[in-house]
């Protein structure tokens, strides 16, 4: 697609320099050839026939450049080129020196591409060196060692012609044992942006300066009315520590015209930090967090730097939108879980910050984009998704980038961030080196892009989410520059979207087959989800039986959130483990409420009664519970009937014991199961089961009254013989007349040894009759013959 300015309804300066520019552009051609590219006419700023002949490939020495300052220089500034070069052959360099060479201009964002791709190619144009005393000489160069170099040279030296991007080199020439002759052995690339007056046409640019972290906060709070909050780890207080990530980025955006995009949970965990919380060990134990001063202290510093800012807030907790759109719209509730992160904002950034947040954005991964990733990512009220131009690309062939917004239907805004200048700082830039030319090219992109029309566009910024310390510094540098040169203004995001859309500029959004595999490869599985939705059907089920669910429903709520979160891509194991730890502390609660074993029972009679305690550890009390207890044989009924329910209520703490009123039908074994049910149906905990053993004993009873009737009878009949007989013998002894004959005789003194036996209680005579004053026996005389059944009572 061709990138040059159209000069079609431009104003005649635009299209003056237009050709200007493509003379330039053919000098400059052989760059974009490559080493294929046949030799070409030298140009103003080609390298005359006696410089150094150019080595092949990159060359045996390399060229760092740490510094380039100013990064947009203007009339009456003075260039500082600093950095390193190292001899990286086997053989030393002598008589070298390092030169700084001004190359083409650069007509088209994509030749600032190529420039940036070939940074150290010997071949190509190279330009024209600066030469006499803005170089940097050195005797010898040995093998492996580096040394630094700085150059300052008066921008009226370096003979810059119109407005535009430079081809900027820092070349080494020198000479080896093995090629004794003036050679260049190394050179780096980078760019020169010139607009030292105002542009005709200024553009209007967006920067997103992203404040998001990873999880940090489990779904554990303590006991406590305050519910204190349970951290991970330290980290976070790592982050916002001077020095720390979070601490830099907010330091080098309080001094930026941009627009804050925050992550809510971010600013909730570290409002947790403010006020008394624990952090969790390796081992499952926490101990008391100490980082409240500098909680405080971070919080108050970004409260003062987005008072006059646009602060847009995204979901809690930033969810995955392309995992959820492409591997969660199929589990049910998933969708469920974003519209609550988006509720939940309003009630937590604004508190927090005292600004009200900006809520219609979305900003799916990279900003890549399909049909379904919009389609989820409007469903929790958006209607505004961030984009980027490497997914949303030009198919229309402008022959100019585009402004942002583009209406892709159904109300929806996409607007769509420039990917040159959105990537320009990923990567390890932890290199003073890396960052200079990261920073560099971002700004030529810039510029080029200003150059490409007459017609003023809106071009918005966004970067990585998760931007290093680093990373965030060198986008600093390059956003001071820009927004202290001649070509842009800074706009907020909210403007950005509401300009003028250009009529030619593609609003078609790719398929889902187009998205990127690379991306794919790091989205949450749909397993993921599914856990998710178990974790919320055990919620339901536990909130309904406590006096307070807001104790559980808030953190466990919000935990689920941050299981969804985009930052746990290429992380999968923490993932996991994470929503692994809140599904299994959830379950540890929800069994504080259970049923007390029961041991086998025996039941003896037609009726008794069975009673089952349930346990509430929890320090709330719980409520809306019934408990059912059920017979599985037909020989043992539960309140008349094969089950009966009765409701419970446990204070925090204690306990409570049901008693349930049973009816034998028969003896024998029956199993008995107690479960708890929540009011609308569904079981709670486990079952507890146990046997039941069922006595029937009223026959037995009946055999042994009866038993012991008889023995009154015959004891009675017995005494009735005795007397009988007793009556006999004294009739036999008086005679006919009737006289008592023991009355008539005298009375004769007793024996001693018949005294004694009478004393003793004890008879002469085996047929001595039983008087009747004579007291019963203490038990019946023994029986040798076998008992009878229905004896014994069980008791």
């Amino acid at each position: 697609m061709a990138e040059a300015a159209d000069f079609q309804g431009t104003s005649p300066s635009p299209a003056r320099r237009w050709l200007r520019r493509t003379g330039a552009f053919l000098a400059g051609a052989p760059l974009l050839a490559g080493p294929f590219q046949l030799p070409a006419a030298p140009s103003v700023h080609a390298a005359p026939q006696d410089s150094p002949k150019a080595a092949g490939g990159s060359g045996t020495v390399s060229i760092s450049l740490d510094t380039f300052s100013p990064g947009v220089p203007t009339d009456g500034d003075t260039l500082t080129v600093s950095g390193t070069v190292r001899n990286t052959g086997k053989q030393p360099v002598t008589d070298a020196h390092v030169g700084l060479r001004v190359g083409p201009e650069l007509i088209t964002r994509s030749s600032v591409d190529d420039v940036s791709k070939n940074s150290t190619d010997l071949q190509g144009a190279t330009g024209t060196e600066v030469g006499g005393k803005y170089m940097a000489e050195f005797s010898k160069l040995t093998p492996g060692v580096a040394q630094h170099f700085s150059i300052s040279v008066p921008v009226d030296k370096l003979d810059l012609g119109d407005d535009g991007v430079y081809q900027f080199a820092v070349s080494l020439s020198g000479q080896t044992p093995a090629q004794p002759w003036d050679q260049m052995l190394g050179i780096r690339r980078t760019f020169l942006p010139w607009q030292p007056d105002e542009a005709d046409t200024r553009t209007k640019t967006t920067y997103l300066w992203p404040l998001v972290s990873t999880v940090h906060m489990t779904a554990q709070t303590g006991s406590n009315e305050q519910q204190t909050p349970v951290f991970l780890n330290d980290d976070l207080a790592e982050e916002i520590a001077p020095g720390g990530r979070l601490d830099q980025l907010l330091s080098l955006g309080k001094g930026l015209d941009v627009t804050w995009v925050i992550d809510p949970d971010l600013l909730a965990s570290v409002d947790a930090m403010t006020r008394t919380y624990e952090v969790q060990g390796e081992d499952g134990s926490t101990t008391a967090g100490t980082h409240q001063a500098l909680a405080k202290q971070w919080l108050a510093e970004l409260q003062e730097a987005v008072a006059d800012k646009e602060v847009v807030a995204l979901p809690f907790a930033d969810p995955d939108l392309a995992s959820l759109a492409h591997n969660g719209t199929s589990v049910t509730g998933s969708l469920s879980h974003l519209k609550e992160a988006t509720d939940v904002v309003a009630n937590t950034v604004e508190p927090i910050l005292h600004v009200k947040p900006v809520t219609d954005f979305a900003w799916p991964m990279n900003g890549a984009v399909d049909p379904s990733i919009v389609k989820v990512a409007t469903s929790a009220g958006a209607d505004k998704v961030i984009a980027r131009s490497d997914s949303l690309e030009e198919t229309g062939g402008l022959p100019y980038t585009p402004s942002a917004p583009r209406p892709i239907g159904g109300g929806t805004t996409a607007v769509v961030a420039d990917a040159r200048m959105s990537t320009a700082f990923q990567g390890d830039l932890t290199k003073a080196s890396a960052s200079t030319l990261a920073v560099q090219r971002f700004l030529a992109q810039s510029l080029a892009l200003n150059i490409q029309t007459g017609k003023q566009r809106s071009i918005v910024v966004a970067p990585q989410r998760m931007l290093s310390a680093r990373q965030a510094q060198a986008m600093a540098e390059a956003i001071t520059a820009l927004q202290g040169g001649n070509w842009s203004d800074s706009q907020d995001l909210t403007a950005a979207a509401k300009a003028e859309p250009d009529p030619g500029a593609t609003t078609k959004v790719p398929s889902t087959s187009e998205y990127p595999s690379s991306l794919r490869r790091k989205e949450l599985p749909r397993a993921a989800f599914e856990k998710i939705a178990s974790t919320q059907d055990a919620l339901d089920n536990f909130k309904v039986i406590l006096n307070d669910e807001s104790r559980v429903v808030t953190p466990f709520g919000r935990a689920m959130n941050r299981e969804m979160s985009a930052s746990w891509r290429g992380h999968a194991a923490d993932a996991t483990g994470y929503r692994d730890g809140v599904k299994r502390y959830l379950d540890g609660l929800t069994a504080q409420v259970k049923l007390i074993d029961k041991s086998d029972t025996k039941l003896s009679g037609r009726s008794a009664t069975i009673p089952v305690t349930v346990q509430n550890n929890l320090v709330q009390g719980v409520e809306h519970l019934v408990l059912r207890l059920t017979s599985t044989s037909p020989r043992l009924q539960i309140g008349g009937d094969a089950y009966d329910e009765q409701p419970v209520t446990v204070s925090g703490g204690h306990s409570q014991t049901v008693k349930f009123t049973t009816t034998a039908k028969a003896n024998g074994q029956a199993t008995v199961i107690a479960q708890l049910y929540t009011e609308d149906g569904q079981k709670y905990g486990d079952a507890v089961t146990f046997d039941v053993k069922v006595t029937e004993f009223t026959a037995t009873v009946m055999l042994v009254i009866g038993g012991g009737f008889l023995l009154l009878v015959l004891a009675g009949f017995r005494m009735y013989t005795q007397r009988k007989r007793a009556a006999a013998r004294e009739a036999e002894t008086t005679g006919p007349g009737g006289t008592d004959e023991s009355v008539a005789e005298p009375e004769n003194p007793r024996a001693p040894d018949d005294r004694l036996k009478e004393e003793s209680g004890t008879r002469t005579g085996a047929d001595d009759p039983e008087q009747p004053s004579d007291p019963a026996p203490d038990t019946p005389a023994e029986s040798a013959d076998p008992s009878g059944t229905g004896e014994r009572v069980d008791r």
